[in-house]
């Protein structure tokens, strides 16, 4: 409804100072011409909203200016209620402040909606920890937090991907939890990088403060850096058929598994694509599932197949007839 979305363009500009039509209509899922209008529409209304221009512009509400719609609607307070990533929380050392944050929360609503309120952890919960968890340990965490708001720079030894060391001087400007990893997103050398926290080994916190751009926005960073992350993975693509006695495994290997045809063929043959990063990868997955996968496209790929599985073979076969000792 119009109305309401009028009171959420109020609300979030007065919560966030600042914001263009394009993220106003992003945040919205509207296009630009109906923020346009809807502005028009809030400043016959007597609201004090303004467009300022230039690099840094948007639109504002006049200084000082304050709206008193602040009642929450049942389902709006509900979802306040919904548990978030318990361990992130603890992360970041803000369990027990959100623990206490929501007992005063409870204590404020109205008491008609306790009940619910209470009954939402008992229907709905949120888990984003990996069922095998990472015992990835960040060490300069803490001083990773107090850089982001304090605005200092850092001077950090990071090992890469690759396993080569490098030190750099950095400018902390947010920490992302994906799952449950976290990155820091900093700035170095004009550009701004994603760093694997726990890939940090050393961080060392500088006297030199920055200046934070004004123009940076955490999330939108993040959304546009994963988009350009993703497109750049490799893809490798290979056609097969499987047997049907596999075909419920293969839904569950946790591989993007496309089904291409669901007719039989040849009496239980199922044809199916399958994506993976690499060729390497292709040929070792293939092969493990024996003679339930039959290569159709590429045609490389089924000779490499052939290959490696006859150099298992012949591991085996001279294994047995030359045995280590004991």
């Amino acid at each position: 409804m119009r109305a309401d979305r009028l009171i959420r363009i109020l609300l979030l500009l007065q919560n966030q100072e600042r914001l263009t039509t394009k993220e106003l209509a992003q945040e919205l899922e509207v296009t630009e011409r109906t923020i346009h209008r809807d502005m028009e529409a809030l400043s016959v209304a007597g609201i004090p909203v303004v467009a300022r221009r230039g690099k840094y512009g948007g639109w504002e509400l006049i200084e000082n200016y304050r709206t008193r719609l602040t009642g929450l609607k049942k389902e709006e307070i509900m979802s306040l209620f919904l548990s978030p990533s318990t361990q992130l929380l603890t992360d970041l050392g803000y369990l027990q402040d959100w623990t206490e944050a929501r007992e005063k929360l409870m204590a404020s609503i109205p008491k008609n909606l306790h009940s619910e309120v209470k009954d939402i952890n008992s229907r709905l919960h949120i888990d984003t920890s990996a069922w095998r968890p990472s015992a990835e340990v960040i060490e300069a965490f803490e001083l990773l937090q107090e850089a982001i708001w304090d605005l200092h720079k850092i001077e950090i030894e990071y090992e890469r991907a690759d396993g080569t060391v490098v030190t750099r001087i950095v400018e902390p400007l947010g920490l992302v939890a994906k799952a449950n990893t976290w990155y820091l997103v900093a700035a170095s050398e004009g550009e701004i990088r994603s760093y694997r926290a726990s890939r940090v080994i050393t961080a060392v916190k500088l006297d030199e403060q920055f200046v934070r751009p004004d123009d940076f926005h955490l999330t939108n960073y993040w959304q546009e850096s994963k988009k350009k992350f993703i497109r750049s993975l490799p893809s490798y693509e290979a056609q097969v058929e499987v047997s049907s006695d596999i075909l419920a495994r293969l839904k569950f290997t946790g591989r993007f598994v496309q089904i291409a045809d669901l007719r039989n063929q040849e009496g239980s043959w199922i044809s199916v694509k399958l994506n993976f990063d690499t060729e390497e990868e292709a040929k070792s997955f293939i092969i493990g599932f024996g003679n339930q996968i039959r290569v159709i496209e590429p045609p490389q790929l089924k000779e490499k197949v052939i290959q490696m599985a006859q150099s298992v073979i012949d591991f085996y076969h001279h294994d047995r007839l030359h045995p280590l000792g004991p």
